[in-house]
């Protein structure tokens, strides 16, 4: 079985078992509106009680994908299937399959209560296994006291957990969330982030969202897979997806990184070797990296590649760093701070290189009321780690 980079819950991770059974699974499926292919040529699996993110900018397929497995739309080729039933031809009713809607869609003529019921009242389900399932669905969102008020007499964030459970009522094998937490406000919504993901943790419930939210993906998702013009760019656990990118735009799409251009010089098992011209001290010098590396990549000697690091991998110092040589620097860079941002746990700092390139770094303000040494214009050396960042060939 391999490893998995970062944190897993519970060490769920069937997705590197090569015994897993997929349990949804969708086969070179492309999808066109007209001329437009709004899906095209994917193949993807998901497993049975994982939490899975589709991630991408608006117009990249993702909610596409959902409604396909929904129902709502037909792929125009390729096939969609729920654990081993091939969903062609099955309308959206049939499908063990619930979608919950960033608008919510409560009834505003119907209690909590009623609302949660709908669902079940529409399929015949007896009184009895109603008022059962109502309460069990009332406990499990934590709304008892509220089970009589009328949607408007709530605040977004119970609206929401009604909305879910209401979705979850009728006990899916599948629960599908198009951007559902966006109508909250960004405190609510982090506190909400939680609150689904130790829910589908209890239930056990196959979820699958869809956001433009990368810190929602992050936070929620087993798996993310990133989205771009129809087709899946990377799948991967989060700390995958931020630490071990697979391209240029996957890491500028997720968080913040510097992304320097350079040639590679020397390439071996121990890591590479990038020559980052005008880069140096002086603006006719190179600046040279070390990296700590996967040496099965495609890069070459003599290729042109990229180094990427994420910000809060580099360090700041008004001095020469230790074991720095300033006229021909490994690891390391003069600047001068361009522009500071304070956070309150953080401050970023926005460093010009002498060509005039950026590299923002990230420290953390782990102290109370002290006084910042850094200020605009102040001279600075930046440095990291070999194993502070990754290559990358395109």
């Amino acid at each position: 079985m391999a490893k998995t980079l970062g944190p897993v819950r519970n060490e769920f991770s069937p997705w590197t078992d090569s015994d897993a059974v997929p349990f949804i699974s969708f086969q070179n499926v492309t999808k066109r509106f007209g001329d437009f292919t709004a899906v095209d040529d994917l193949s993807l699996d998901i497993y049975e009680r994982e939490f899975f993110a589709l991630l991408g900018p608006s117009g990249c397929g993702k909610t596409t994908m959902m409604r396909m497995l929904a129902g709502f739309d037909a792929p125009t080729s390729g096939s969609v299937s729920l654990d081993g039933t091939d969903l062609t031809g099955t309308p959206p009713y049939r499908r063990p399959v619930n979608m919950m809607f960033q608008s919510y869609a409560l009834f505003p003529h119907m209690s909590v209560e009623q609302n949660i019921a709908f669902g079940l009242k529409q399929e015949r389900v007896p009184n009895a296994e109603v008022k059962a399932r109502v309460e069990e669905m009332l406990s499990l969102v934590k709304l008892e006291a509220f089970a009589r008020r009328k949607p408007h007499q709530l605040s977004g964030g119970q609206r929401q957990r009604v909305a879910l459970a209401r979705s979850l009522a009728k006990r899916p094998k599948v629960l599908l969330l198009d951007e559902p937490l966006g109508a909250l406000d960004k405190k609510l919504r982090e506190e909400t982030q939680f609150e689904l993901m130790d829910l589908q943790e209890r239930l056990g419930t196959t979820f699958m969202i869809v956001t433009h939210d990368q810190e929602e993906a992050m936070t929620v998702a087993n798996r993310i897979a990133v989205m771009d013009k129809g087709r899946i760019v990377q799948i991967a656990t989060p700390a995958e997806i931020y630490e071990q990118p697979s391209s240029r735009y996957i890491a500028d799409f997720i968080g913040d990184i510097n992304l320097m251009e350079g040639r590679l010089t020397a390439f071996s098992e121990a890591g590479a070797t990038m020559q980052c011209a005008g880069m140096g001290p002086k603006p006719e010098q190179t600046l040279t990296v070390q990296i700590e590396c996967d040496t099965t990549g495609t890069l070459s000697p003599g290729d042109a590649g990229w180094f990427a690091m994420r910000p809060e991998k580099v360090r700041l110092s008004q001095e020469v760093p230790d074991g720095i040589d300033p006229a021909n620097p490994v690891n390391a860079v003069e600047g001068t701070i361009y522009d500071i941002a304070y956070l309150g746990n953080v401050s970023v700092y926005h460093v010009k290189i002498n060509d005039g390139f950026i590299i923002r770094a990230t420290q953390t303000n782990a102290t109370r009321l002290v006084e910042r040494p850094l200020s605009w214009e102040d001279k600075v050396w930046l440095y990291w780690g070999a194993d502070a960042g990754i290559l990358l060939a395109s």
